[in-house]
């Protein structure tokens, strides 16, 4: 064991016992690392992603070589650890340390808790909802099996709850005591999350008086993370923050405290508040899917597919007002090709430019100030997005350089344009190539956007201040227009919402997740086998 000036302890070094083999196992706290080498294998794990340390206990089958035989009474402990595999999936694994020496087994032991109670971004206790309809009905059996093992083993308490109807979780997160809990996790699809995630803003505005219906308040920060176990009909929000759609890689970054910040936009129409979006803010091609989809719920996942070929088939345009200012204090632009990953400088430095601009000029000036753009048209989809809306069908996403923590969301306007055209745009969703090198494709950066359709205006002038100007009308995208078709439906987050005039606005950083963002995982693997190689 080193000791350093002043008697504070750096780390451990002893000759112990992996299997049949000895190998020597080093714990550096100064570096965060605890690695073995023996038996022409070097092996390491941050000791941020150690889960827990255990007293083993050996019977007679474990220690019956002959090496062990000679032992009167062999001594081990049991590492959990994280183990990333392919494709950004976790994995708890464990590795079992034999000694003869009782002390210093016990040593080890007290070594590796304390350094586990000094991360303090784990979670010690947490608020579980569980929506037991989702996807294919298997949440409870998911956390039951898969998650709450693991909690377990990290000495997480819980406390579940069960959902019995749509927002039964937002209607409890009002009530609850959430000050006792260090994150809150939901077990289901992005309706689940989107539920939870209503009621712990509109709790957090509650508190502090926040009047969420006034659409240039400045709102407060939730502070209190939110974890996501995918067990729902899509996973999107998961995908796009974590790297795939896995409970137990999900429940890993509970357990090991991670937390991604997150950009949340707010809907309003008429100064009234609407919905908090963190994906999909879709009107069009998306909003009719969705619309087809909800008379079809007994079909399953399925329902999307036949609604989405349904509404290709249908080809419907709308024509509307778009308003929207540009996001200048952003350092990236949709197209990029700077993704967002683990750390991502682009997300940490415009949160600092956006916090210091707001400073310098404060918000309502800046808000009144800076300039709008404005474009009407005819449209086939319109799409706000805050983050890439990766999925398994789309690993790119929708905005493939999208942000999670920038201030920022991209607006996507697909015009007016052929079946096979847009088919070719929708293609592209599913390969490597640029979605939006097309003519009729247009991509915005940006903070603020207000959308009326033509048919809302021509009825009344209930769109307050920005692009007030005559509008086209409806049309289907061939010669027969008939002219009378119904306004199309927003998709916020996977829920209908029918207002035709909104007004949104991203909100820096609103909430928090238990997540780190998707790692690049060559550079990762470089960076720690370097520092291993350091170490040993």
């Amino acid at each position: 064991m080193e000791q350093p000036p002043g008697g504070r302890r750096r780390g451990l070094v002893s000759s112990l016992a992996l299997g049949q083999r000895s190998c020597e196992v080093t714990l550096d706290e100064e570096r965060g690392l605890l690695a073995w080498r023996g038996g022409g294998e070097n092996c390491f794990v941050p000791t941020s992603e150690i889960i827990a340390v255990e007293e083993t206990d050996l019977n007679k089958k474990q220690h019956n070589s002959g090496k062990w035989q000679k032992m009167a009474k062999p001594h081990a402990f049991t590492v959990y650890y994280v183990k990333k595999a392919r494709n950004h999936r976790w994995r708890c694994s464990d590795v079992t340390f034999w000694c003869v020496d009782e002390q210093l087994c016990n040593q080890w032991i007290q070594a590796l808790k304390e350094l586990l109670e000094l991360q303090k971004a784990r979670p010690k206790q947490l608020l579980v909802y569980i929506n037991p309809y989702g996807g294919k009905r298997q949440g409870k059996r998911i956390y039951e099996q898969k998650v709450a093992p693991l909690f377990s083993l990290a000495s997480i308490s819980t406390d579940v709850f069960i959902t019995e109807r749509a927002n039964h979780a937002k209607d409890n997160l009002f009530e609850v005591n959430i000050n006792k809990y260090d994150g809150v996790v939901c077990v289901g699809g992005d309706g689940m999350f989107s539920e939870v995630m209503h009621g712990l803003i509109g709790r957090m505005q509650k508190d502090s008086g926040i009047d969420q219906n006034n659409p240039k308040a400045p709102l407060v920060q939730c502070n209190i993370r939110i974890g996501i176990i995918p067990a729902g009909s899509t996973d999107c929000i998961c995908y796009s923050t974590v790297g795939i759609s896995d409970p137990v890689t999900s429940a890993l970054h509970i357990i090991v405290g991670d937390s991604q910040p997150l950009d949340v936009s707010s809907v309003h129409h008429n100064n009234t508040f609407l919905k908090y979006t963190v994906s999909l803010l879709g009107y069009g091609f998306y909003g009719d899917i969705l619309k087809d989809s909800e008379k079809k719920r007994w079909m399953g996942p399925m329902r999307y597919d036949y609604s989405g070929f349904k509404t290709f088939l249908s080809h419907h345009c709308y024509e509307g007002t778009i308003s929207f200012q540009p996001a200048k204090h952003t350092l990236g632009s949709p197209r990029d090709k700077d993704s967002c990953r683990t750390g991502c400088h682009i997300c940490r430095q415009s949160e600092q430019q956006l916090a210091e601009q707001r400073k310098k000029c404060g918000l309502k000036h800046e808000e009144d100030e800076e300039e709008w753009k404005v474009i009407k048209g005819k449209f086939l989809a319109i799409n706000v997005v805050n983050m890439s809306c990766a999925c398994p069908r789309s690993p790119k996403g929708l905005s493939p350089a999208a942000h999670l923590a920038d201030g920022s969301a991209d607006l996507i306007l697909v015009r007016k344009c052929s079946r096979f055209d847009f088919l070719r745009y929708l293609v592209r969703h599913t390969n490597q190539d640029d979605q939006f090198d097309f003519s009729f494709v247009d991509v915005y950066r940006v903070k603020s956007f207000q959308f009326t359709s033509k048919l809302l205006e021509d009825n009344e002038s209930d769109v307050t201040d920005i692009g007030k100007k005559h509008f086209g009308r409806f049309c289907r995208d061939h010669p027969a227009c008939c002219c009378n078709i119904a306004n199309s439906t927003w998709n916020c987050d996977g829920e209908t919402l029918d207002s035709s005039a909104i007004e949104v606005r991203v909100h820096c950083q609103l909430m928090k997740l238990f997540a780190r963002g998707i790692e690049e995982n060559c550079k990762e693997a470089s960076r720690n086998q370097s520092r291993v190689e350091q170490l040993l």
